[in-house]
């Protein structure tokens, strides 16, 4: 799964383990959803668990079984009336909420496997929205399945757990009028630090530039999200068109360049952990393992407001079984069965029916506080003029900070 501009990382390299480049696109190749619930008891080597998986896949081959709930890229053609066609990225559901639907529901999942969004659209198109039943994918590319008339709208009266979702992931861009989609996780931009190392208390993305910071920060390797800090500090939208108020945050931004010493995508939370940065600001999962490891870290939510993605799930225009379709979605939106799968993904909740059920030792990272009212902006698309602007300033800043 590519990673988008809106925060959702689609490649995860386990903790601190020192993978060599062909390691490393191996994991990438196999696990392309990150793995949370990465707490120290539950970390697994990486090849413990490549040797594990070459395990089983050579146990389903000798079998002949080719029944598996994970396969990927080939088109499901249909299927029984019994069977969910179930398109999305890989490990995307804990094993526990896949079998408990099939056997509560007598459904039999065929899950298949995208790795790009844009990989599920040239499939879905190809098939003329028929062959899956629901598509769990980015809100970005979801506006333009809905533009090609790929979705079909919900019957809401079919979802007696719709009620659950929280509100603040509705109605939104690609979706304005909650017609065809549930959501299912989010990515909400945040700064995490480390208390022990920052001299101040961060409140806002404006604490980023101050002094005691000099050559202490972590930076994603995204230019709308980076760029898009330095517009919500000069009071701006994300999705600004107006040309001249996205070079003058490109100004705001290239001040920032002394206080930075990282900028990458890969593993940021590891940097973090280990005291080679300060403060950060991360994808939702790295902040995840980064907790996880370290619960002493503070995570913040910027007084400018923030910035966040949504995955979301739709039914396609002609999906041959329709009716697994919503009795899987009703499953997950039950209160505590979206609780467990918010656990295992390691991005917000999106159910407010679902956060009272969240552990203790994810709550502060995968829900938003009680009576949260910063603002919160969906990072959307823009035109490519605008677009190109962002990438020029985003090229002057890495050079300014020598990345």
């Amino acid at each position: 799964m590519k990673k988008n501009i809106r925060g959702f990382p689609k490649t995860l390299v386990f903790g601190k383990a020192a993978l060599d480049l062909e390691e490393k696109a191996a994991f990438k190749l196999l696990f392309p959803k990150p793995f949370p619930k990465l707490t120290s008891n539950r970390r697994f080597a990486f090849w413990e668990r490549l040797i594990i998986l070459f395990g089983v896949l050579s146990l389903a081959l000798f079998m002949g079984t080719g029944c598996s709930k994970a396969k990927s890229a080939a088109a499901p053609s249909g299927g029984p009336a019994g069977q969910l066609n179930l398109f999305t990225w890989a490990e995307m559901f804990p094993r526990e909420i896949l079998d408990g639907f099939e056997a509560s529901t007598g459904f039999r999942i065929n899950y298949v496997n995208f790795d790009y969004d844009e990989t599920m659209l040239t499939k879905l198109e190809t098939a003329g929205g028929g062959d899956y039943d629901l598509v769990i994918a980015d809100d970005y590319i979801i506006e333009t399945v809905i533009a090609k008339g790929l979705a079909q709208k919900l019957d809401k009266s079919r979802l007696s757990n719709y009620g659950n979702i929280n509100p603040i992931y509705q109605k939104q861009f690609y979706d304005p009028n909650d017609e065809y989609t549930v959501p299912y996780g989010a990515g909400v931009q945040t700064i995490v630090y480390d208390p022990e190392r920052v001299p101040i208390t961060i409140g806002a993305y404006a604490d980023l530039w101050d002094p005691s910071l000099a050559d202490s920060v972590g930076l994603i390797e995204n230019h709308r999200v980076i760029n898009g800090l330095a517009l919500k500090v000069l009071g701006v939208s994300y999705n600004t068109e107006d040309l001249a108020l996205i070079r003058a945050a490109g100004d705001r931004l290239l001040t920032l360049a002394p206080n930075i010493r990282l900028i990458r995508d890969d593993n940021l939370q590891d940097e973090l952990l280990s005291g080679e940065i300060a403060a950060a600001v991360m994808y939702t999962s790295q902040v995840t393992m980064a907790k996880l490891e370290n619960p002493d870290l503070q995570v913040v939510f910027p007084r400018e407001g923030i910035g966040f993605g949504i995955m979301a799930g739709f039914i396609p225009g002609r999906a041959p079984n329709p009716d697994a379709a919503y009795a899987f979605l009703d499953y997950i939106l039950e209160a505590r069965r979206g609780a467990q799968c918010f656990e295992f993904l390691g991005y917000y909740s999106t159910y407010t029916a679902s956060d009272p059920y969240i552990a203790g030792e994810y709550r502060d990272f995968l829900t938003l506080p009680e009576g949260f009212n910063i603002n919160m902006e969906m990072i959307g698309n823009i035109s490519p003029e605008a677009d190109e602007v962002h990438e020029l300033i985003w090229t002057a800043f890495k050079a300014a900070a020598g990345k």
